[in-house]
């Protein structure tokens, strides 16, 4: 079926975005991914996420691809007029989505009991450093500081060296997942009551969710986690190794009977056999010996002839790819996992294709995100009924902000 015929899972539902950076956006994107109307509200100096990562010829890269499938408007919010307008969207809408410091929505008068009290199938995502109560509530958060105050940054990265982070919003896009997945558990429960509810997701708490092996284990033993590289605690075979060629390669063979595949392949295969490697419990006990047989082994071949034998084995493993690596493999190709989609200035842009894929009511990639209040005219003549006077009067006041009518 084309994509232009497809019913999408949440064709129908329209979302309210006021969420800016990272993990608000991304929690919109994913509902636009597969049929939201999602309509994001910017400033008319735009979303400070259009600051960040690369740009080329002045063009947000990063703002194409998390901005897409959105219809793009500017409103100031922090009007009477702003508020207003904003009112009236949410009162046609199904979500809302913000990620304001807690107390924001409420002091424009914009309470969840305000709004639904005129809408009470609304369900709205409140993103926030660290939850709407308790005692750091009102504290400034990003994500990275999230993953700090969790105990996530205390276990990544090199024993020997200060903690460590992942050169990507890590925590946002964590955060913004979970946002995704609670508003559509309130929409499963509208469906049943005809309510709306607040769905509440922190970035500490979300970081804090990536600890779960370690919250057991200081509660019952006392056992504080800490940084261990690229080695997987509990778990062995699970690290990285350098090949004769430089190459790094993760190798992953923790349960059992692949460890004895791994044992052949090394042309060990009586290692499997020691009492000290029998089970990945007393492998674990004894990580640096197996780390160290892995590493003599691999380190005295080249790549290709390790991924050969690893691969007759059936032994998960890969290569560390760079980003150029994962635009030429096969693998990634064949399944659409890089997608290209026409731009007006800089032509075919690659960027993500849709996640998770599904059977037979897929999402999908429309367009790319667009310039800031490049839809604010459109939006609001749609959902309000605003005639072109009353538009051009807002925008002369500043309370919105048109690309079109600006020019």
């Amino acid at each position: 079926m084309p994509p232009s015929e497809r019913i999408q899972p949440l064709s129908g539902y329209t979302v309210i975005e006021l969420g800016s950076t990272v993990a608000g956006p991304f929690c919109g994107r994913l509902l636009a991914d597969f049929g939201a109307t999602v309509i994001k509200v910017e400033v008319a100096e735009g979303d400070a996420l259009r600051s960040m990562g690369s740009h080329k010829d002045g063009i947000s890269l990063y703002a194409l691809s998390i901005f897409r499938n959105k219809e793009l408007i500017s409103v100031d919010l922090r009007t009477e007029e702003g508020q207003a307008l904003l009112r009236g969207l949410i009162d046609k809408a199904d979500f809302v989505v913000e990620n304001f410091r807690p107390g924001t929505l409420e002091r424009w008068g914009l309470s969840y009991e305000t709004l639904s009290a005129t809408n009470p199938g609304l369900i709205v995502v409140r993103i926030s450093g660290y939850g709407q109560d308790g005692p750091y509530s009102q504290r400034p958060g990003y994500g990275v500081i999230g993953e700090a105050i969790s105990g996530l940054r205390s276990i990544t990265g090199d024993p020997d060296r200060p903690p460590a982070r992942v050169a990507t919003s890590l925590s946002d896009y964590l955060t913004g997942l979970y946002g995704a997945f609670g508003a559509l558990l309130a929409l499963e429960a509208r469906h049943r009551t005809g309510r709306g509810q607040v769905v509440d997701t922190a970035l500490a708490e979300c970081a804090f969710s990536f600890m779960e092996p370690h919250v057991m284990a200081y509660d019952q033993l006392g056992v504080v986690a800490q940084r261990a590289g690229s080695r997987l605690p509990g778990s062995s075979p699970n690290n990285l190794y350098q090949s004769a060629d430089g190459c790094h390669v993760h190798v992953a063979a923790l349960a059992d009977p692949i460890f004895r595949r791994l044992c052949v392949a090394m042309g060990q295969p009586d290692l499997a056999d020691d009492l000290r490697y029998a089970t990945n419990l007393m492998r674990s006990r004894h990580s640096d010996e197996v780390d160290s047989a892995v590493q003599a082994w691999i380190g005295a071949h080249d790549y290709d002839e390790i991924h050969r034998r690893l691969g007759e084995h059936d032994i998960p493993h890969a290569k560390i790819y760079n980003i150029d690596d994962v635009f030429a493999d096969p693998h990634f190709a064949a399944r659409d996992s890089i997608q290209r989609r026409p731009h007006d200035r800089l032509g075919m842009v690659a960027l993500p294709n849709v996640t998770p894929r599904l059977s037979d009511t897929p999402g999908e990639v429309r367009g790319l995100g667009r310039d800031t209040g490049a839809d604010t005219a459109a939006v609001l003549a749609r959902m309000l009924g605003l005639a072109p006077d009353a538009l051009a009067a807002l925008q002369r006041s500043g309370v919105i902000y048109d690309a079109g009518m600006a020019r």
